[in-house]
Order: C-alpha cells, then structure tokens, then sequence
C-alpha cells in the first residue's frame, strides 16, 4: 500500500481493509486516539500511545505506552481502573507498558507504528524462545 495517502480520520490500531482499525472481539472499530484522549485526562499522565496487539485466535487487544509525568509514579492496575471508569469495556486496554520517552516525529507527533514494529518484534522474540526451549 505504498504510495496510497491515507486521511488523519484513518489513523486507527490495526490494518482492516489496507487502512488500520482494530478489531476487538465483534465489537465494530476504533480509533486509538479516543482511548488516548481519556489516558490524557489522568492526572499523573503526560503522553500516551494506544496499539492493537495480535492474540492468536482472539483478534486483537489494546495496548496502551504511558510516559508519567516527572515525579509521578502509577500502576497498571490504576490505569486500567481509570480506563474502565471512562471507556467502553471493549476498548479498556488490556495491556500496560510505562516508558521513559514515546517514539516521535521531527514535528513531536508520537509514532504509534514504531511501537507496533516494536512490540512484533517482541512477541516474535518471545515465540522464538517458547520454540527453543
């Protein structure tokens, strides 16, 4: 799909049709910047990042990238709560992972597909290993 522009509103988690949406369960798509928008409402939270990831024969689940704001310390399990508060259930991240700094464009928009190339190539890892030992 190179070459193919795709509009802002298409940003979404998961490919569906060439463009991305994730696909949770049969609940219909959606877009990774409405479960950043209420992550952005936590008080302890300064940026976040939303991705699918793959689960063999479930389709996809959420996974959230949280860099705390300087000082501010938080469990998986407080922004799972906060999610469940503010989100649909199918759209409460399933997954947690806090990081020092969020992969960025030159211009500061946070690149959600290095996250995603980054987490591939954790579970690969992590399948090469169950298969080694």
């Amino acid at each position: 799909m190179e070459g193919i522009e795709i509009p802002r509103r298409m940003d979404v988690i998961r490919k569906h049709r060439g463009r991305g949406g994730l696909i949770a369960a049969v609940f219909p798509i959606h877009y990774p910047r409405e479960i950043e928008d209420v992550l952005y409402e936590h008080p302890k939270v300064q940026e976040a990042a939303a991705i699918g990831i793959p689960l063999p024969g479930k389709g996809e689940r959420v996974k959230v990238f949280i860099k705390l704001k300087e000082g501010q310390t938080a469990s998986e399990e407080e922004i799972i709560t906060f999610c469940r508060e503010n989100l649909a259930p199918y759209k409460v991240p399933k997954y947690v992972e806090f990081c020092d700094q969020l992969p960025k464009t030159l211009v500061g928009k946070i690149l959600r597909r290095e996250l995603v190339k980054e987490e591939a190539g954790r579970q690969a890892g992590e399948g090469a290993k169950k298969k080694g030992e």
